[in-house]
């Protein structure tokens, strides 16, 4: 009776001491589960849990058949643990033979990767990195990473990379530390990508633990840039360029393509180029697209855009008559003369294109007034940036007609007195193919993101500059410097109609005067009868020949490979024949 009795509380006690455990458990579970979960959590995230960051890829840049202008990579560094690479038995033998390995495909060499590590242990036995190697690509990571040390780990960063090199170069753009260029600046909103980040836990050894990464956020690619440009084009019009202003002793040289119908700038081109993989190869004054950033006194090219004027309001026609003296004086304080000196000229308005006559033009030109020939030239595009998405772009200089004096009233007309960008004189020049309407130049078609997303690029609405008939008539008298002037033999293209304008400009030296080297320039259109495209070279100052001559064969050779490139059809009408002289 006794025994059950001390049986019975013996197990009493047990259950009460159980009881009394699981109490004190559960309220210490209670206590970590509950009352201190989010701190216990933090402190557990602090000492095990890791974060990286997931890259969001920056989009490629394509002209307009796809290939590829500028795309993202990734550069890849190697670190190591010493510390865990020279643990356990034998571990520095280890080590050196990981060293060998490792040399071996970073092209280090065994020796200075063992010291790599050898110094890092001397001065902490216990460190836990050395930088092994960065800026390597993918392949050699590839290789790294086969490799079975858990001790060797990776990062990565982007980088851009520029398959043409200089081709396209300067209208593409650069990024670098110190900030964006190009259209890499003007269109990040489509191809900057958007990072995310993933968590992992770490063991002791540095190691991620299989199966603890979670994606916090996630990462988005950028969106790809269509452009309008033809990148077999754009590096023909390079190389070609790179030739004759090296031929001609010239600074630089600019070379334009834009398609007459749609505005669309199939090539611009400049040389000195500069290469985006390797911008500290060119001077950065030449880092710019200089055809869009950088205005110039057009010169006698601008005689094509008053011609069309006069055409316009009925105050000429291609046969009016002019006395082109070699020098010609207003009586009002201008005093104009021509590039050279002769006797004077029996011009028609046509001979005065073809000869190129300051004094014919302004003669001619006087039968506006100086608000009507302000007022074409801003519908001509003239003073006002071409509204393309390059960065820096320059308007370019018109003073409004208050500002002028008589000198400038009469310059204007032949090219001096304003400046312009090469893209704005190929616009102006766009209106004259167009039967006289102006279209906005484009470079960017479209915008695609990661989603497959199209977003066009919206066109704006055309502005009528001239009549077609004004238009038409301006292209026909243009064809004389293409058949009868001193540049004939060079500007022909068999088969083909060709309107051109020569232009020999000096330059402002910003005291007043003007510099005593030439920027030559040729622009045209062709074929006349189906106007199809518009072709615009320049050279910055040449020194063997110092007329629009040192351009010409450039013209020639452009043209010639884009009528050739787009199988345009030739002409099946014969060339207008208004007669240049009375």
């Amino acid at each position: 009776m006794t025994s059950k009795k001390m049986l019975r509380r013996r197990t009493a006690v047990t259950v009460a001491a159980v009881a009394v455990t699981v109490g004190i458990l559960g309220a210490k579970l209670v206590d970590i589960q509950v009352v201190r979960a989010d701190a216990l959590q933090a402190q557990s995230v602090d000492a095990k849990e890791q974060s990286t960051t997931l890259y969001g890829n920056r989009g490629n840049v394509v002209d307009d058949d796809g290939t590829v202008l500028a795309t993202t990579i990734y550069k890849y560094t190697a670190q190591a643990s010493p510390s865990d690479a020279v643990a356990g038995t034998d571990g520095h033998k280890k080590m050196l033979e990981a060293a060998a390995k490792i040399g071996a495909i970073t092209g280090q060499g065994a020796d200075a990767v063992a010291k790599l590590f050898d110094d890092a242990l001397a001065k902490d036995p216990k460190s836990k990195y050395v930088l092994i190697k960065s800026g390597m690509d993918v392949g050699t990571f590839d290789k790294l990473n086969a490799l079975p040390y858990p001790w060797l780990t990776f990062s990565k960063v982007q980088t851009r990379s520029y398959p043409n090199g200089a081709v396209a170069g300067n209208l593409l753009g650069y990024m670098s530390d110190s900030g964006n260029g190009g259209l890499e600046e003007s269109e990040n909103g489509c191809l900057a990508g958007q990072n995310g980040t993933e968590t992992y836990q770490q063991g002791a050894d540095g190691v991620a633990i299989p199966g603890s990464t979670v994606v916090q956020k996630q990462a988005k690619d950028g969106g790809t840039v269509k452009l309008t440009i033809d990148s077999d084009l754009e590096w023909f019009a390079t190389q070609t360029l790179a030739q004759q202003v090296q031929a001609t002793g010239s600074q630089f040289g600019f070379v334009t393509v834009v398609e007459a119908k749609t505005g669309k700038v199939k090539a611009v081109a400049q040389w000195p180029s500069a290469d985006p993989n390797n911008l500290d190869g060119t001077d950065p004054k030449y880092w710019n697209l200089l055809p869009l950033t950088d205005p110039y006194e057009p010169g006698s090219t601008f005689k094509a855009l008053t011609a069309a004027m006069l055409i316009d309001q009925g105050k000429a026609s291609p046969t009016s008559q002019v006395l082109a003296p070699y020098e010609w004086k207003s009586g009002n304080g201008a005093d104009l003369h021509d590039s050279g000196y002769h006797a004077p000229l029996q011009l028609t308005l046509t001979g005065v294109l073809m000869m190129s006559s300051n004094t014919g033009m302004s003669q001619l030109g006087r039968a506006l007034s100086d608000q009507t020939r302000y007022d074409y030239l801003k519908k001509f595009g003239i003073g006002d940036s071409t509204g393309l998405p390059y960065p820096g772009e320059s308007d370019g200089i018109l003073n409004p007609v208050d500002g002028w004096d008589d000198q400038t009233k009469y310059a204007t007309m032949f090219g001096q007195g304003v400046s312009a960008t090469q893209l704005q004189m190929v616009d102006a020049y766009q209106a004259l193919a167009n039967g006289g309407a102006r279209i906005p130049l484009s470079l960017v078609e479209s915008c695609t993101d990661a989603d497959g997303k199209v977003t066009q690029v919206p066109s704006a609405k055309a502005t009528q500059v001239v009549s077609p008939e004004a238009a038409s008539t301006t292209l026909g008298m243009m064809e004389s410097v293409v058949t009868k002037g001193e540049l004939a033999k060079q500007l022909q293209i068999p088969g083909y109609r060709v309107a051109a304008k020569t232009g020999t400009a000096q330059q402002p030296d910003g005291k007043g005067g003007y510099l005593p080297s030439y920027y030559v320039s040729v622009m045209g259109v062709a074929p006349v009868d189906d106007p199809q495209y518009v072709v615009s070279v320049n050279l910055g100052y040449p020194t063997t020949i110092t007329s629009s001559a040192a351009a010409a064969p450039l013209f020639h050779t452009i043209m010639s490979q884009v009528l050739k490139t787009y199988r345009v059809k030739p002409s099946t009408t014969s060339p207008a024949d208004y007669p240049p002289y009375y």
